[in-house]
């Protein structure tokens, strides 16, 4: 090799090394494969973690100090919202509430309580930084990503909830990311499958959205994840892929100076935009161009393969002028920051997690009209989870179940409710449990018809509070988890016993 073609190579692979280290793939197994192992110890900037990667918290220890041992500072991200959205219990739903029902129960000291737990969690778990909390705001009823993610629609509470969050998260080393900037909730199209257009100026903006975010940010948030969403007056691009938002915006005008992550560039609302047959590859330039630090993949597509194309790409963005060294050196580093390992944390116990849950789900729950019940019918009405969510285990009658013995349980699809009715015709009474019924017609068109059917009727509704379809009753959980369900059945069980 001549002293020109050993300097090129050594060009070569320092670039490789710095685009190595903008990527935060995910993987399949609980284990971590032999690819990502080798990458890792050759400079890959980290991994995320889903409810696929994940048995117990002992396993996920285990999978991080694998990884930790091919290089310290590897980052280990994970999207641990808590509520709904959970990846440490995908397998049985989460043991604390999520971020809608800690906004209704109203305490901020209980928020950082929770976040603190998480944090203190994640951290014992070898995390390094949690893709959470959502400092988006629920603004429409059309939403249908957000709902229950969210702390409410109130950009001042919900700003006092996000940073009590984030200093609660941070306390135990483990990196707060808030998402997804510029905020979500007025969006109506889903950015996993669609490309979503904010319907809101800059200035209306700055008066509701950015106040959350402007609150993670003076709470100190170590990271912020850009959403996959076109604001008009800042062109064309959605955020992700957009300078004058994350530079003109995040940092100039809200002074971020920490990492930005991009949410999953395999998402519809970017890779499937681009007109492109490589648009994933394209949308990595494109985000590190636009000031994008850490680039997650892997959501859905997570192989060799996919890493080693998007590494290729950046490499040749920089030799063809198309991105800057020195930018793709900046969003290096600044992913690397978060790889910083968190120090010895004992996690909390499963016990004090569970009273910790419960306590927030009580304060959050919110019943009006219920009336003395006996031997009812439980109807969990189901329906699909949201992509971010994915399939966790959910319904109140198991939990009624075990509280009073003499009800009876039937898990019923809106489509099909003629057993439903069926059954409702000779209960006592119902409880009619749903999620999100607002977004469903065939769900309110089953809890209308029962209205009609049974004059003791009981409406649960486990996702954002909609309208008022008519029933005796109405609980609001503000959300899935294991203690806002719980919290819902101790109410019926109460009324049963009166």
């Amino acid at each position: 090799m001549t002293a020109t073609e050993a300097h090129l190579s050594g060009v070569d692979g320092s670039l490789r090394a710095l685009a190595e280290a903008v990527l935060l793939p995910g993987f399949a197994g609980t284990t971590a494969p032999d690819w990502v192992r080798a990458r890792v110890a050759a400079g890959l900037g980290g991994v995320v973690l889903f409810g696929r990667n994940v048995v117990d918290d002992e396993q996920v220890a285990a999978l991080t100090a694998a990884l930790r041992a091919e290089r310290a500072d590897v980052v280990v991200g994970i999207d641990e919202e808590g509520g709904d959205v959970t990846r440490l219990d995908a397998a049985t739903g989460s043991d604390v509430p999520g971020p809608l029902a800690l906004g209704a129960a109203g305490d901020l000291r209980l928020t950082a309580e929770v976040g603190a737990a998480l944090g203190a969690r994640l951290a014992a778990c070898g995390v390094t930084v949690n893709l959470a909390p959502c400092a988006d705001l629920t603004l429409t009823q059309d939403d249908p990503i957000i709902g229950v993610r969210s702390f409410g629609s109130d950009p001042y509470d919900a700003a006092a909830h996000v940073a009590a969050y984030v200093r609660g998260h941070q306390r135990g080393g483990v990196a707060a990311c808030a998402k997804h900037f510029p905020g979500h909730g007025a969006a109506t199209a889903d950015s996993h499958v669609a490309l979503p257009v904010l319907p809101r100026t800059p200035d209306e903006l700055r008066a509701a959205e950015l106040v959350p975010f402007r609150a993670a940010l003076a709470a100190g948030v170590r990271a912020v994840m850009t959403g996959h969403l076109v604001v008009r007056e800042w062109g064309e691009d959605p955020v992700t892929l957009n300078a004058a938002a994350i530079n003109g915006v995040l940092r100039e005008e809200l002074g971020f100076t920490g990492a930005v992550i991009t949410d999953a560039l395999e998402m519809g609302a970017v890779a499937g935009t681009l007109g492109d047959a490589d648009g994933l590859t394209a949308a990595a330039v494109r985000a590190l161009r636009a000031g994008a630090d850490a680039l997650c993949v892997g959501g859905e597509v997570a192989d060799a393969g996919v890493v080693a194309g998007l590494v290729d790409r950046i490499v040749a963005a920089v030799a063809a002028g198309e991105l800057a060294e020195e930018r793709l050196a900046e969003a290096a580093a600044r992913t690397r920051a978060l790889g910083t390992a968190p120090g010895r944390t004992t996690a909390p116990s499963s016990a004090h997690r569970a009273e910790l849950g419960i306590t927030a789900a009580r304060r959050a729950i919110r019943a009006t009209g219920v009336p003395d019940l006996h031997d009812p019918l439980v109807l969990d009405v189901e329906v699909d989870p949201t992509i971010a969510a994915g399939y966790v285990p959910w319904g109140l009658g198991e939990h009624v179940a075990r509280l009073v013995p003499n009800s009876t349980t039937l898990r019923v699809d809106a489509a099909a409710s003629a057993d439903a009715l069926g059954a409702a015709r000779s209960a006592s009474a119902v409880v009619v449990v749903t999620r999100d019924a607002h977004r469903h017609p065939a769900v309110r068109s089953l809890v209308s018809e029962l209205v009609r059917t049974n004059p003791v009727t009981v409406h649960v509704e486990t996702g954002v509070p909609g309208p008022d379809l008519g029933a005796t009753a109405r609980i609001d959980t503000f959300g899935s988890s294991r203690p806002s369900l719980l919290a819902a059945a101790e109410l019926v069980a109460a009324a049963c016993a009166r």
